[in-house]
């Protein structure tokens, strides 16, 4: 399995289209994801990744202590952590509060927003994808604020420009269903952000997308991510790769800040919370999934990187 196909899967995302906004220029409003947004699809997600899809007009969004992006219609701009951004034609405006402009839904459909000087107008739709644990995610932790996908451009998105512009107009039409389809285009979308993004960074970027770029380190990520049970030596993963040890080493531990061993130790306790949390696999069970021959070992070492015993975290969570 390919690294960043694991990390997603572990993340368990889940997401939802909760919004359709239509604003005329001038505007400007100051926006985050709430989430309460995401209590009608029956999730309270810990941490949410927001995403707005330009289905007509022009808009600019900044975060705080980034440049403004310019965003056209077909455009998908993504906020990975979820920060607090300006929305608007005119961003030196004083934004209104989302929360001052929600209208709430009705029989079904998604919330709202009606808003503007009454000019040209630019038509939104607002989703999210929600996770409950972030705080080893190399992939959110890698990312900036702010990644803006123009599914206009040709190529393997292709397909997706189409859908989303169709279920766009479902949505504007007001018909039955179409809430789904956007919905099932979330991870996707995010999916392709992560991509786009990745193959735009430059040479001197460090990071664990970085290393997914460099095919020495990425395959030993896939092979690390393939089988976390067995015990990697480092001289294994470098002949795999074709490498020297000291090579491979430098290599890993430049790009993703960490050694083999160390990235493999964390990474399987990530897992290990993971099944603790959805599972019904016993303790004993997870412990040997892991690549721990002993429940004592593993309680060592879980209870070192997590700060509660396998048990008490298991509890807690079900609580």
């Amino acid at each position: 399995m390919d690294a960043l196909s694991d990390v997603l899967r572990t993340s368990q995302l889940s997401g939802g289209v909760y919004l359709h906004a239509e604003f005329s220029e001038p505007w400007c409003i100051g926006a985050r994801t709430r989430v309460e947004s995401c209590a009608r699809f029956g999730m309270q997600p810990e941490h949410l990744i927001c995403y707005h899809y330009v289905a007509s007009g022009r808009l600019q969004v900044k975060c705080k202590g980034e440049e403004p992006i310019h965003v056209a219609a077909g455009d998908v701009v993504l906020f990975p952590r979820n920060d607090v951004h300006l929305m608007g034609s005119d961003l030196s405006l004083a934004p209104v509060s989302v929360a001052d402009i929600l209208q709430e839904p009705k029989f079904g459909t998604l919330f709202g927003i009606r808003h503007g000087g009454g000019g040209p107008v630019t038509k939104v739709i607002c989703g999210f994808l929600g996770t409950d644990d972030i705080a080893s995610n190399p992939v959110i932790a890698a990312l900036p604020p702010v990644l803006k996908l123009s599914v206009e451009e040709a190529g393997a998105a292709e397909w997706i420009r189409s859908t989303f512009q169709f279920a766009a107009d479902e949505v504007s039409a007001g018909h039955p269903g179409s809430a789904t389809v956007l919905s099932k285009l979330s991870e996707v979308l995010f999916v392709e952000a992560i991509r786009r993004y990745t193959e735009s960074m430059s040479e001197e970027e460090m990071g664990w997308l970085a290393g997914l770029r460099d095919p020495y380190v990425a395959r030993a990520l896939a092979l690390l991510h393939g089988d976390i049970a067995k015990d990697w030596m480092v001289e294994d993963l470098a002949a795999e790769v074709g490498l020297s040890r000291s090579a491979f080493a430098d290599r890993f531990s430049r790009l993703i800040g960490k050694s083999p061993k160390q990235y493999l130790m964390g990474w399987r306790m990530q897992r290990a919370s993971q099944m603790l949390t959805d599972s019904s696999l016993s303790i004993s069970q997870i412990a040997g999934a892991v690549g721990y021959e002993s429940d004592a070992a593993f309680s060592r070492a879980f209870k070192k990187a997590l700060g509660a015993a396998p048990a008490t975290w298991r509890q807690s969570k079900a609580s």
